[in-house]
């Protein structure tokens, strides 16, 4: 049977979760921000005492494996604290969810190469700095969307790896869509090897982010998720040893990028759901204080309808986020059209409702005294994040 009540462990932890995001991560998320120079968010000691708190609390390592040091959690789990997280400080919790990708990935691909889990997944797993988060870079200037196109042989990375006497060398620029980008301490890499099979000629490499010749670029400036770093990456004749490359080019390569999608996509998906809690429960608040024609604003229907579909779409959005993690703790990743859906749904869903949220509030709304204007330019970015909606829908829609 299935059961909705959350385990002594969930609780606690989305507990843990909520007095983190109440008094750490609303306060930090809400000055950054109002910083307008976007590279100055990364370089002062806020975004960064923030993060460190986060790793010291297990946020960072909450679904590595317990021998490496993490918290081995189910993806129904990390996907309740992604959701709480996100209430309080959407920015920060988008910078968590890929920070985790490099020991993931070894984790997963590469578990016995000692070398990769000495020097990526355990000093990861220990760490209470913060300092190394981690990314991972396949978007680039000329392949985005279509990164996923794994039957036309013209579409390819640019980024190549060719084979030199001690292992690869890697030449080509990551867009400035790499979340983390700027502040990565290690980068998951898809490079092109065998440029005659199209994208499925890229292999995956585990790049340092102090290597020689690896550069990176200012962050966007964006309307939303601002505490979000978001920088092109540069590689010019980037050495990486052989056995750095944890996955091969072939055919094997849309399972591995499909895995990615289908467990990122839960994610932002849950990103998406705090958002649309945040928004609905700061016009629910002050719906009730606003008083307009003599009575609470509430009391007016169509202002009832309007945070009554927002409270169906969290509740709805959630659900359907909760089965696609049930299918990735059955089998991993899971199912990648259910993922898909979710992530399409909720993200849509929230970025109706926030700015529905901000008209409930009127005038109030469109000020930033008010949370929910960061709220509504926040949810538009997960429209775009880890692919457009409109080709996730094409491409789940292919699955049917």
């Amino acid at each position: 049977m299935i059961d909705f009540e959350p385990s002594k462990t969930q609780k606690q932890i989305v507990a843990a979760a909520r007095d983190f995001g109440k008094n750490i991560l609303l306060p930090a998320e809400t000055e950054l921000d109002k910083i307008p120079d976007p590279q100055a968010v990364f370089t002062g000691n806020r975004f960064w005492d923030v993060i460190a708190e986060a790793f010291e609390l297990g946020f960072s390592k909450m679904a590595l494996p317990e021998k490496f040091g993490g918290m081995g959690l189910d993806p129904q789990t990390t996907g309740m604290v992604w959701e709480e997280l996100a209430r309080w400080g959407p920015g920060f919790a988008a910078t968590l969810i890929p920070g985790a990708v490099v020991p993931q990935l070894i984790s997963f691909l590469a578990p016995d190469n000692r070398e990769l889990v000495d020097k990526f997944v355990i000093p990861y797993c220990e760490d209470n700095s913060g300092r190394y988060l981690t990314a991972w870079c396949s978007s680039e200037p000329e392949v985005g969307s279509d990164g996923s196109n794994y039957n036309d042989l013209n579409v390819r990375h640019h980024t190549i790896a060719e084979q030199s006497t001690d292992g690869y060398m890697l030449n080509g620029t990551k867009s400035d869509f790499v979340s983390n980008g700027g502040i990565a301490s290690a980068y998951i890499v898809f490079a092109c090897i065998n440029p005659s099979l199209g994208i499925k000629g890229s292999g995956a490499f585990v790049v340092p982010g102090d290597a020689p010749g690896l550069k990176t670029g200012r962050p966007l400036d964006k309307i939303g998720l601002r505490v979000l770093n978001q920088s092109p990456v540069f590689f010019d004749r980037v050495e990486v040893p052989s056995d750095y490359l944890i996955f091969p080019c072939g055919d094997g390569y849309p399972m591995l990028h499909n895995a990615i999608i289908t467990v990122g996509n839960l994610a932002v998906g849950y990103l998406a759901v705090g958002l649309m809690r945040a928004a609905y429960e700061c016009a629910l608040e002050h719906s009730k204080k606003r008083v307009q024609w003599g009575k609470p604003i509430f009391q007016h229907a169509l202002i009832a309808q309007k945070l009554f579909e927002c409270f169906q779409a969290i509740e709805t959005a959630r659900a359907f986020l909760w089965k696609g993690s049930w299918l990735s703790g059955k089998c991993f990743p899971g199912d990648l059209k259910t993922s898909l859906a979710a992530k399409v749904y909720a993200t849509d869903q929230a970025v109706r409702h926030t700015a529905e949220m901000v008209q409930v509030l009127g005038g109030y709304g469109i000020s930033r005294e008010y949370p929910v204007e960061k709220y509504s330019r926040d949810a538009k970015l997960l429209k775009i994040m880890d692919g457009t909606n409109e080709t996730l829908l094409i491409k789940a829609a292919a699955l049917l």
